[in-house]
C-alpha cells in the first residue's frame, strides 16, 4: 500500500511553511515604488450624494490621487453584475443590479464606497481621506427584509417595485394545499438564521500593477476564484480583453464563499495604478471588513409540516424572505435557492411547496457563506419534525428513523428536484448515537441538575448537495521526472496540494514528495472555476483523474518503443510500464524524462508529456451525516456550554482522514458560532452598523467549541469515478439545528419552547424570565 495514496492520514505538506512564517499572503507582498489606498465610506445607510470633494485631500502630505463616482462616468467604468439572476435560467423575473466600484448620485448602506485615495503611505492614505467632503442628503433607510416588504417602505431601488430582487418557488401549490388540508398534524413555526460576517483570518486586501509598456494589468489578491475575478475587471469594468489582466492569488488564509465574489477595490487598486504610474496596496481594517465583506444568511421562514398520526411526514410549506443587501451581487442567487432544495433534508417527504423572496435593504450585501442555502433548509427541517415529536409524543430518534430516505429508495428522487444516489442514513445515526453514549444521557442530565445546571440534547440527520459547474486540471512532467498539477481549483485551506499528490501518486506511482502544485496565476493556470461549494474533490479530483489516465495513454506507446515491445504487450501497473509476462518493466518517470530527449525519438512521440483533463457536476454529489450535541444552560444567567458533540459523517471514498476531520472541526465552529454568538446587527431606525467590531460581534473562542468525538460511515458516491462526497461544509450545516434544539430541549421544562439564533446568554436569560413571568 502506497503510504502517500488515497485514504492515508498524510500531513498537510502546506502546514510546514504556514507554520513557520512563510505564507505569502496580500499583506507580505510590497512592490518596487508601491503606494498605498485608503477607502472613504459611506456613514450613511442611505443618502443622496450632491458632491464630493477631494481637493483638500488631494493637498495632503504624500496623496497622488483621489478617485471618485465622477471620475468613474468621466472614464465610463462598469459596474460588477451578478454572475446570474433566475430569469436567466429560465426563473421568474427579476432586478438586475451592477454594483458600482464608487458610488454615484447616491449611496445604499452603511460601508458603500464613495472615494479612493492612494499615497505614498498607508497612513497619509488614511489621513488623507478624512478631509475628503462629502455632502450626503440622509433619507429613510431599511435594514431588515420583512420591513422592506411593507407598504410604504423606503425603496433601495426606485427600479425594483416592493423592494423585491427576485422571487423563486418550488413545488406544487394545489398538491400541497390539500395534503395540509387532510393532515392529522400539521406543526408551524417562524425561524431566523441570522445575519453573519466570514471574518476570514487573513482580511481581504489587493495589489494593482498597471505596466504602460505593454498596456496590461497585474492583480495581487486574495480570492477563491481568480478566473473569476479576471474576467468580471477584465469584462464588466475596463472592457478590455482578459489576456490583458493577469490575476495573482497566493496563499489565501480563508474565504467561505465571502471570498468568491468579485469587490471593487480589486478594480479600483489596478484603476488608481493606472492614474498613478506606480503600484497600489490596499488592506482593509477590521471594521472596514465587517462593514463591506459580503455577508451570509439573513433570512426569516415561516415553515409548516403536515403529519399523519404516526409521525410519518406527508408535506412540508415554506414562505421564505432573504435579506440580499443594497445589491444582488456574485452568487447572490445561491443561498435563497439551496435553502428551498434542502427543505426536505433527508426525509422522505412526498409533496411541497416552498418560495422565497430575495429582497433589498439598506445593508452590505449577501452572498454564499459556508453551507449557502444548505444551513438554512435544514435547520427549518429539523426544528419542524423536533417540534412535531413534542407535539405527537414520538420519540425524537425514532420519528427521524419512521422518515429518514431508506437505502432501498435509492436513488431517490426528492421533490425539490435532486436524487440522492447512496447513503446509509438510518445506519449512520445509530452509529452516531451510540458514539454519543446515548444511552447515558439520563445519569449527566441529573448531574447537571445537582449543580444548578439544565441539561438538554438533540439529534440532526442532514444532508446537502455538493459540486457546481465543470472543472480543468492538467498533468505536467518535467525534462527532470518531476510532475507538476496545474490547478483550476484553488486551495484557501483545503489542503489540496496534499490530497492532489495523494491522488496522482496512488494512480500514477510517481513519489509523493515529487509532485508539486501550481495554482492561483491567470498566467500560469489556463483556465479555472475556484474552489467553493466543496467542489474540488470531486470535480479537481475527477479532472486529475481523467489526465492521469490520459498520461498513461501518451506514454504507453513512447515505453513500448523503448523497452521493444508492441504496445499490446506493455501493461502499466503500480508507477511502472511492464512487458506482460516478463520481468522487464520501466518507470513512468523515466518514460517522461525521455520525452524530452532532444534526439533519437520518432516524431511521433513529439516533446514532452502532459495531459489535461476535465469534469463536471452532473450530477452533484450528497454527503449527509449525524450530529448529536448535549448542553448545559445555567438558568441564572443564561450560559449555554456545549459539553459534548458527536459527528458521524458519509464522505464516500474518503482522500486523507486527516484534512476531512480538520474540515468538520472548522465547519462546526462556525456553525456553533452562528447558534449561539454571532449576529451582524444594524440599527432599526439610523441603518447604522451596531456590530462593527469585534468588541461587539461575538466571534466563537476555543472553549465555545467543544471536543468532538469523530467517526465515518462511508457510502460511496455511485456517481462520479472516484466514489468521493465532499466535505468542507458538513460541519456548519449540521450544527446549528443541533446546538438550538437541545438549548430548548434543556430550557422546554422552564416553559421556553422557542428561541432564535443566537441564543446568547442575554436572549436565553430573557427567554427563562418571560417564560417564569407568562411573558411573550
Amino acid at each position: 500500500m502506497n503510504k502517500f495514496g488515497i485514504g492515508q492520514p498524510v500531513r498537510r505538506v502546506e502546514d510546514a511553511r504556514f507554520l513557520t512564517g512563510r505564507g505569502r499572503y496580500v499583506e507580505d507582498i510590497d512592490l518596487p515604488h508601491q503606494a498605498y489606498a485608503a477607502l472613504v465610506l459611506s456613514p450613511h445607510a442611505h443618502a443622496l450624494v450632491s458632491r464630493v470633494d477631494a481637493s483638500k485631500a488631494l493637498a495632503a502630505p504624500g496623496v497622488l490621487c483621489v478617485l471618485t463616482g465622477a471620475d468613474v462616468l468621466a472614464e465610463k467604468l462598469g459596474g460588477l453584475p451578478p454572475q446570474f439572476i433566475p430569469e436567466d435560467m429560465g426563473g421568474p423575473k427579476g432586478y438586475r443590479t451592477f454594483r458600482p466600484i464608487l458610488a454615484t448620485g447616491k449611496v445604499r448602506f452603511v460601508g458603500d464606497r464613495v472615494a479612493f485615495v492612494v499615497a505614498e503611505t498607508a497612513a497619509q492614505a488614511r489621513d488623507a481621506a478624512e478631509l475628503v467632503e462629502v455632502d450626503y442628503a440622509p433619507l429613510p433607510a431599511v435594514v431588515r427584509a420583512e420591513d422592506a416588504l411593507a407598504d410604504g417602505a423606503p425603496k433601495v431601488w426606485d427600479e425594483a417595485p416592493g423592494n423585491v430582487a427576485f422571487p423563486l418557488a418550488i413545488g406544487n401549490k394545489e398538491a400541497a394545499d390539500a395534503v395540509f388540508a387532510r393532515a392529522h398534524l400539521v406543526v408551524r413555526l417562524r425561524l431566523e438564521n441570522n445575519r453573519l460576517s466570514a471574518n476570514a483570518l487573513e482580511p481581504r486586501g489587493a495589489i494593482g500593477e498597471y505596466s504602460a509598456a505593454d498596456d496590461a494589468y497585474t492583480l495581487y489578491t486574495s480570492t477563491q476564484n481568480p478566473h473569476g475575478v479576471r474576467s468580471v475587471i477584465a469584462q464588466a469594468v475596463f472592457r478590455i480583453p482578459e489576456t490583458g489582466l493577469r490575476v495573482v492569488a497566493n496563499d489565501v488564509g480563508g474565504g467561505f464563499g465571502m471570498k468568491g465574489d468579485t469587490y471593487p477595490e480589486e478594480a479600483l487598486v489596478l484603476w488608481a495604478s493606472r492614474r498613478c504610474g506606480r503600484p497600489v496596496k490596499w488592506i482593509p481594517t477590521r471594521s472596514e471588513s465587517l462593514a463591506s465583506d459580503d455577508h451570509g444568511r439573513d433570512q426569516v421562514v415561516y415553515g409548516e409540516m403536515a403529519l399523519d398520526a404516526s409521525g410519518r411526514i406527508l408535506a412540508m410549506r415554506s414562505r421564505a424572505v432573504h435579506g440580499i443587501g443594497a445589491c444582488v451581487t456574485g452568487a447572490a442567487v445561491v443561498p435563497v435557492l439551496y435553502a428551498l432544495k434542502l427543505t426536505p433534508n433527508a426525509y422522505a417527504v412526498p409533496v411541497v411547496h416552498v418560495s422565497a423572496q430575495a429582497v433589498f435593504t439598506n445593508t452590505t450585501p449577501t452572498g454564499p457563506y459556508r453551507g449557502a442555502g444548505r444551513p438554512e433548509g435544514v435547520y427549518l427541517a429539523e426544528r419542524l419534525l423536533e417540534q412535531a415529536a413534542i407535539e405527537l409524543g414520538i420519540d425524537r430518534v425514532e420519528i427521524r428513523r419512521r422518515n429518514l430516505v431508506a437505502p432501498a429508495a435509492m436513488p431517490y428522487a426528492s421533490p425539490t428536484g435532486f436524487v440522492y444516489d447512496s447513503g446509509e442514513f438510518a445506519t449512520a445515526m445509530e452509529r452516531c448515537l451510540a458514539l454519543a453514549d446515548w444511552q447515558g444521557f439520563e445519569a449527566r442530565r441529573i448531574a447537571s441538575e445537582r449543580r444548578g445546571r439544565r441539561r438538554g440534547r438533540a439529534l440532526t440527520y442532514y444532508i446537502e448537495d455538493c459540486g457546481v459547474f465543470n472543472e480543468r486540471m492538467e498533468l505536467r512532467f518535467d525534462p527532470g521526472g518531476t510532475l507538476t498539477i496545474v490547478a483550476g481549483t484553488f486551495s484557501h485551506g483545503q489542503g489540496h496540494a496534499t490530497a492532489y499528490a495523494q491522488m496522482v501518486s496512488d494512480w500514477l506511482g510517481v513519489p509523493f514528495e515529487s509532485i508539486r502544485l501550481v495554482q492561483g496565476d491567470t498566467n500560469q493556470v489556463s483556465f479555472g472555476r475556484g474552489t467553493y461549494a466543496s467542489r474540488s474533490v470531486m470535480l479537481g479530483g475527477g479532472a486529475l483523474r481523467m489526465a492521469a489516465n490520459l498520461i498513461v495513454e501518451k506514454a504507453k506507446p513512447l515505453a513500448a518503443h523503448l523497452m521493444e515491445a508492441a504496445a499490446g504487450d506493455v501493461e502499466f501497473e503500480e508507477g511502472s510500464f511492464r512487458i506482460k509476462g516478463t520481468d522487464r518493466a520501466m518507470p513512468l518517470t523515466d518514460v517522461a524524462k525521455a520525452f524530452y530527449r532532444p534526439v533519437g525519438l520518432p516524431k511521433q512521440f513529439g516533446v514532452g508529456l502532459e495531459a489535461s483533463g476535465f469534469a463536471a457536476t452532473e450530477p452533484p454529489n450528497f454527503p449527509n451525516g449525524c450530529h448529536v450535541c448535549e448542553v448545559e444552560v445555567d438558568p441564572e444567567t443564561g450560559h449555554v456550554t456545549i459539553d459534548r458533540y458527536a459527528v458521524v459523517d458519509d464522505v464516500g471514498v474518503v482522500i486523507n482522514p486527516l484534512i476531512c476531520e480538520g474540515q468538520v472541526q472548522g465547519g462546526l465552529a462556525q456553525g456553533i458560532g452562528q447558534a449561539l454568538l454571532e449576529r451582524v446587527v444594524y440599527d432599526r431606525d439610523s441603518g447604522q452598523l451596531v456590530t462593527g467590531t469585534f468588541a461587539d460581534y461575538g466571534m466563537p473562542r476555543s472553549d465555545d467549541v467543544p471536543a468532538t468525538a469523530m467517526d465515518f460511515h462511508n457510502v460511496p458516491c455511485k456517481t462520479n469515478p472516484l466514489g468521493v462526497k465532499s466535505i468542507g461544509e458538513a460541519g456548519s450545516v449540521g450544527a446549528p439545528p443541533t446546538v438550538i434544539n437541545a438549548v430548548l430541549d434543556a430550557l422546554r421544562p422552564l416553559g421556553v419552547a422557542h428561541i432564535d439564533m443566537p441564543a446568547t446568554p442575554l436572549r436565553v436569560w430573557e427567554a427563562i424570565r418571560a417564560a417564569q413571568t407568562g411573558g411573550a
